[in-house]
């Protein structure tokens, strides 16, 4: 069982003062306004939902705010439901959240076919990254299994510097590789692109839905009336933060800590090459665990507000996990490729590759995300 701290208060340095759900209110109110600024700005710059209609920077900065803010608001409904209408709440709280996954469905698609290619360079060795060709071939997804298994083989002399990230990663057969890299790019492409295209026409026909019209509304009146219950001004909210962070503690205690304490972890590489097109079994308790430090983390804002400093170990906490989940995913897309009816050997064996690096990438994620986790442990726990 992992050691149980309080990074509420710790993480502050101080005593938390006395806050009431005014805090609460403040937090949602000046959440609500960051979303009607971002939205206006969007509007402005005519962009598409993660910018892609303009191509300027401002309408990329507005989507991103625009999840951001709806992210936080619908987190601190969550873990604050208590002091706020619990009618309002349970109304407004899954509205924001569709709102959110989708406007970040297109950005991850391009995120994903970004890593996978620069991936690819990576490992064929080829002097460009990468780009769209043409032609398929014939071929079988269980190669994925054998290439993949070729590399893992090829990878346990250097582990640790590759989940440290201190090292470059060992090659496999180049010259096989990079024979297939350039379809496999081109395979990626083609499928994330689309897959892309449609994220982007989802989210534009949300943007100009009465549903997403409605979660507009909602949001303006919140920005200036929070409907908080009878009781909540007198109601301290540390108990329901605190409750978020045991949440948090008790998920990550559930999480093999120990086998992510070695940087190669052979056993969730073997599993990882499945041919099941199911998400990775593996991976779920570590996206649960994400989300419940996000929420820890806007619990944190919303008692401390602007005044809160850094919280350093957290927030490296939550990168090795963003990084473990856009490894899991990017594994996932390169298996779903590799299962293409009618693919090259070759472009099967590039695949397999990527899939294989991409879950080492997982595991390096998992141990830094322990690395970091224990020293947020003994940092708190001896202070």
């Amino acid at each position: 069982m992992a050691q149980r701290h309080d990074l509420t208060d710790s993480a502050a340095g101080s005593a938390v003062p006395a806050v009431t759900g005014e805090a609460l209110a403040g937090y949602l109110r000046g959440q609500a306004t960051e979303f009607l600024r971002a939205l206006r700005l969007h509007r402005e710059t005519g962009g598409g939902p993660n910018g892609s209609g303009g191509g300027t920077a401002d309408a990329v900065d507005a989507a991103r705010a625009l999840r951001r803010s709806a992210r936080r608001i619908s987190g601190s409904l969550h873990t604050f439901r208590p002091l706020l209408d619990p009618d309002w709440s349970e109304e407004i709280r899954p509205e924001l959240a569709w709102l959110s996954g989708t406007l970040a469905l297109e950005h991850a698609c391009e995120s994903r076919l970004d890593r996978l290619l620069l991936a690819l360079h990576r490992l064929s060795g080829a002097t460009t990254v990468p780009t769209q060709t043409s032609g398929t071939g014939a071929g079988a997804a269980t190669a994925v299994s054998a290439a993949a298994s070729t590399s893992a083989s090829a990878s346990q002399k250097t582990a640790l510097q590759r989940a440290t990230a201190t090292a470059p990663r060992p090659t496999p057969d180049r010259g096989n590789l990079t024979v297939g890299a350039a379809k496999a790019g081109a395979l990626l492409d083609r499928q994330l692109t689309l897959a892309r295209t449609r994220a982007h026409s989802t989210a534009l026909q949300a943007l100009g839905s009465s549903r997403f019209h409605a979660v507009a509304d909602k949001v303006a009146v919140l920005a200036s009336e929070v409907p908080l219950a009878p009781h909540a001004a007198t109601t301290d909210p540390r108990p329901l933060a605190a409750a978020a962070e045991e949440r948090l503690t008790d998920a990550v205690a559930a999480l093999p800590l120990v086998t992510a304490g070695h940087p190669y972890n052979a056993e969730a590489l073997i599993h990882g090459l499945s041919p099941d097109p199911a998400p990775h079994p593996q991976d779920a308790p570590w996206h649960q665990v994400r989300l419940l430090l996000r929420l820890h983390r806007y619990a944190l804002e919303v008692l401390h507000g602007d005044d809160a400093p850094p919280h350093v170990r957290l927030l490296s906490a939550g990168q090795a996990l963003d990084r473990h989940r856009d490894a899991s995913e990017a594994a996932a897309a390169a298996a779903q490729a590799a299962r293409t009816p009618r693919i090259a050997p070759a472009t099967a064996y590039a695949l397999g590759v990527l899939h294989a690096d991409q879950r080492h990438e997982v595991e390096a994620a998992r141990y830094a995300f322990q690395r970091s986790w224990q020293k947020q442990t003994i940092g708190t726990g001896t202070s």
